[in-house]
């Protein structure tokens, strides 16, 4: 592998799937130890060429590649914090349009630039800290025409494929005297915040906390077993929130999500209920599903290949229907109990192509609690009153989902 510390003739991609890359002298390949702060951040140059500057409370060693369909730039580091000025990261400049940062998973930190075309990583590189400089990581970007973009991007799937297992997970069979498990899913997290209020309210932590109160509460009855997909300010891509559920030997799958409308519909209020369909039941919620399945691309994950879409179609064709059929269940349950206790946007079901809800043997549902883009709605979002009593809705709507399902069959 090339070292990034050297004097670099040519641009290059570096490899997503291999070892942190060594960004100083052979003497020095291992990293300084762990712990390192970003202080800050700040972009230079034009579109001729565009640099990327954040400071570090000391010298660490970073992997940094590219992805496509959307262009970024993708910066990992191990044990770093952010500590950064806030709003830093809406600056356009050259050839960035905006950056963000955040944990992406545990003891792995990651920073995503996005970037307006194709582009080539010049040159990038960590500084020592010397007299009152803080150490700095520098990444140098150039423009470049899509055929050379995309060419440099099949060499780097390439050499990632080489290393790369797949792994394919099977669904768990809980003892027969098992509780029924149930797997809560805090949306977003980490380098992917979700939707923002006009406030500041960020619809990962809204989430985190409601999922928190939810797991407490069905625990509280001693008829569950309750995982959460993250406890943390964690991001975690959606396939392996799917893993996730099925190596748990789910018997339900939770999504919980907090929606935004832009200005012209901000007084669209109440949460919804959304299952997995091929074919969306509405233009909303084939938006919402765009948007939610975009979740991976903020964080910098590559999004699947439309030939991975059709297969999965296949799949929740032949081998979901029954699946599916009891996450309508819970869905309606859903409904029943907010009709009562709680707001609903409506009462319909709705439905389009989640990929968090793509579990073949699990029956899903997305639950948005509410519009943070509605003033009233991100009141009661971050009310402990009304998120006692949302959560305990929706705990009564488990209760009966699997009264009805052990009254039938095995969970």
């Amino acid at each position: 592998m090339r070292q990034l510390g050297r004097r670099v003739l040519t641009p290059l991609f570096a490899l997503s799937t291999a070892a942190l890359m060594t960004l100083t002298g052979p003497q020095q390949a291992l990293a300084e130890g762990s712990g390192a702060i970003a202080q800050d951040a700040r972009l230079a140059g034009d579109r001729e060429r565009t640099r990327f500057i954040a400071d570090l409370s000391k010298k660490v060693d970073v992997n940094v590649f590219a992805l496509g369909n959307p262009y970024r730039v993708i910066v990992d580091a191990a044990d770093v914090s952010f500590q950064m000025p806030k709003g830093i990261g809406n600056e356009k400049r050259g050839l960035v349009t905006a950056f963000r940062y955040g944990l992406f998973a545990p003891g792995k930190s990651r920073i995503v630039l996005d970037l307006s075309g194709p582009f080539l990583i010049d040159r990038s590189f960590v500084l020592g800290a010397r007299d009152d400089q803080p150490a700095r990581l520098v990444i140098d970007l150039v423009p470049t025409d899509e055929e050379t973009f995309l060419a440099r991007l099949k060499e780097q799937r390439s050499k990632a494929t080489e290393t790369e297992t797949v792994e394919r997970p099977q669904a768990v069979e809980p003892p027969d005297d098992a509780k029924p498990v149930v797997v809560l899913d805090p949306g977003h997290g980490g380098v992917d915040p979700g939707a923002k209020s006009a406030n500041g309210v960020q619809e990962k932590d809204v989430v985190l906390a409601f999922a928190k109160l939810l797991r407490k509460k069905l625990e509280e009855t001693d008829r569950y077993q309750v995982f959460m997909t993250r406890e943390d300010d964690t991001f975690l891509p959606l396939k392996e929130r799917v893993k996730f559920a099925r190596k748990k030997g789910a018997g339900l799958f939770v999504s919980l999500h907090a929606d935004y409308f832009p200005a012209e519909i901000d007084d669209a209020r109440g949460a919804t209920v959304f299952t997995l369909s091929e074919e969306a039941s509405d233009e909303e919620a084939r938006a919402l599903a765009a948007k939610e399945n975009f979740s991976d691309a903020i964080a910098g994950v590559e999004l699947p290949k439309d030939s991975d879409e059709v297969v999965t179609n296949i799949l929740i064709d032949l081998a979901q229907r029954e699946t599916n059929n009891r996450s309508v269940v819970m869905a309606r349950s859903i409904v029943g109990e907010l009709a009562a206790k709680g707001r609903l946007h409506t009462k319909q079901l709705r439905s389009a192509g989640f990929r968090v809800l793509k579990a073949p043997d699990v029956p899903s549902v997305l639950l948005e609690l509410g519009f943070l883009s509605n003033e009233e709605d991100e009141k009661q979002l971050t009310s402990e009153t009304w998120r006692e009593r949302m959560a305990g809705a929706i705990r009564d709507a488990v209760d009966n989902y699997f009264k009805q399902r052990m009254a039938q069959a095995p969970f």
